[in-house]
């Protein structure tokens, strides 16, 4: 018996699982992104909380509160949990299951009956025993079910990463868009009251017979305007306002202390360090959610190829039966079975040769599935340095446009004030004032969102060295063979 469970064990560690073993893709990776990054050797402060750049004890909370109460989070934690229950059935499933049974009846059997009774008609039985069944795991169906299983439970955990990135930028996007908003509305007030004050002034003229009824109309028009602009700056922050309450899951959210702000003194994190395309491989979370589902569906080939062969299992029983009670332990109660099964596919008109065909091609999808994100990715990453780039460009100009639109309001209401020129001219410059400081406050505004852009599709923060820091996660642990089924097979 100690022979065969040694001979045993020799045949299934020399056994090959069946189906291919996962070798990572090689990708042509640029040597650099194609917009320009800084200097590698640039001072580069850098955390994995990466929100904490912009140096706002309110977006803090903000994304605290939202990685805490969101559902989303909530749904990605239970999905982990359920592909951690999975991968722990499927690893059970390579040891050998035992159970107990014990049974006791009383049974009369016929007195009557065509041969003669020499029994007691009336007798007890009792039946205890130990059951156990095992698998042979010849062709690794079972190995590569593990193999799956890890895979998809580590794909759950950078699932939730991929929603904790994406909640966290959809946070700090939208509290950075009510700052906009809210700096928008305080250049709207002060121009407001500019206005307000021209067309008090225009009026007095007016009643001195200085001014005309026209450039009173004119005045009059431009606070209306202006009305009418502050009214649909108010509805934009209460649509911020009420995304940020789903978000963090604070239904009854109030950031009025964040009223006036000027998103113009929030700074802006330096763009990344050059020479990170290869690393963001390993740093963006959908990109290893993706190559994770590859690794899953790949072992699923093995699985499907297994069924081709014949399933072969242990089983056996050991155990006591007797009819006293009290004799059920003795050595002559004693009983016990071995046995071998074997389940042989013979004709099954193709179906599970089509599993195989099945499990290839989804395969197939998985890494084109892969392939794309990594393409996506780079993508994402230079469309977001360009637009960063330019949107800090674009700003710049515009800060200096707002300066001469200014210089040339004081200029235009000296004029009017002195009788060298008509309202309308005042109003012109107001006009052109009014829209270069708008202009300067949303330029801001699309570069502080085109930074959280950024740092979404880098898949987190960077250090010094040019490596990658991501945001942390749950205190889940991981698989402990994450290792071995990431890069070589079982």
């Amino acid at each position: 018996m100690k022979k065969l469970s040694i001979l045993l064990l020799l045949m299934l560690s020399s056994c090959q699982a069946l189906g291919p073993n996962y070798l990572r893709q090689v990708f042509n990776l640029p040597e650099k992104f194609s917009q320009p990054t800084i200097n590698e050797t640039a001072e580069n402060t850098a955390t994995k909380a990466w929100w904490k750049h912009y140096q706002d004890a309110k977006l803090n909370e903000l994304v605290e509160l939202s990685l805490k109460n969101n559902t989303d989070i909530q749904l990605a934690v239970a999905r982990i949990e359920e592909a951690d229950a999975s991968m722990r059935e499927v690893g059970a499933s390579l040891f050998p299951e035992v159970s107990l049974s014990a049974d006791a009846t009383r049974t009369k059997v016929t007195e009557l009956g065509a041969f003669p009774v020499f029994i007691a008609p009336i007798r007890n039985n009792y039946t205890f025993g130990f059951n156990t069944n095992y698998e042979l795991d010849f062709w690794g169906k079972l190995r590569r079910a593990k193999e799956a299983a890890t895979a998809n439970a580590l794909a759950s955990r950078y699932s939730k990463q991929t929603v904790e990135l994406s909640l966290i930028g959809l946070v700090s996007s939208n509290y950075l868009q009510l700052r906009g908003i809210e700096a928008q509305i305080a250049v709207t007030k002060d121009n407001q009251r500019s206005r307000q004050e021209s067309l008090n002034l225009t009026q007095r003229r007016l009643d001195g017979g200085i001014a005309s009824s026209l450039e009173v109309s004119q005045a009059e028009v431009a606070v209306s305007n202006l009305n009418a602009q502050l009214i649909e700056l108010n509805r934009l922050r209460a649509l911020s306002l009420h995304q940020l309450a789903v978000l963090t899951g604070v239904l009854d959210l109030n950031l009025d202390e964040v009223n006036q702000a000027d998103i113009r003194a929030l700074p802006i994190p330096p763009i990344p360090p050059a020479g990170l395309p290869s690393a963001l491989l390993e740093n963006r979370p959908d990109i290893r959610q993706a190559e994770q589902t590859l690794i899953a569906e790949n072992a699923q080939i093995g699985i499907a190829k297994a069924a081709l062969y014949p399933s072969i299992s242990l089983t056996g029983s050991y155990g006591g039966e007797s009819l006293e009670l009290g004799n059920l332990l003795k050595s002559g109660a004693r009983i016990w079975t071995l046995g071998l099964g074997l389940d042989l596919p013979i004709f099954d008109s193709g179906r599970r040769k089509a599993r195989v065909d099945q499990a290839t091609a989804r395969q197939k999808q998985a890494l084109a599935q892969y392939q794309t994100t990594i393409q996506n990715a780079f993508r994402e990453v230079n469309d977001a340095l360009v637009t960063r780039r330019l949107n800090v460009e674009r700003e710049q100009s515009l800060a200096a446009s707002e300066a001469s639109a200014k210089k040339a309001l004081v200029v235009a209401e000296n004029r009017y004030k002195a009788g060298y020129s008509a309202y309308l001219e005042v109003l012109d410059a107001q006009r052109v004032h009014n829209d270069a400081a708008l202009a300067n406050v949303q330029a801001r505004q699309a570069t502080s969102l085109a930074s959280v852009e950024l740092f979404k599709a880098l898949g987190g923060d960077w250090r010094e060295n040019g490596q990658f820091e991501t945001a942390p996660t749950s205190t889940n642990t991981a698989p402990s063979n994450t290792e071995s089924v990431a890069t070589k097979a079982n």
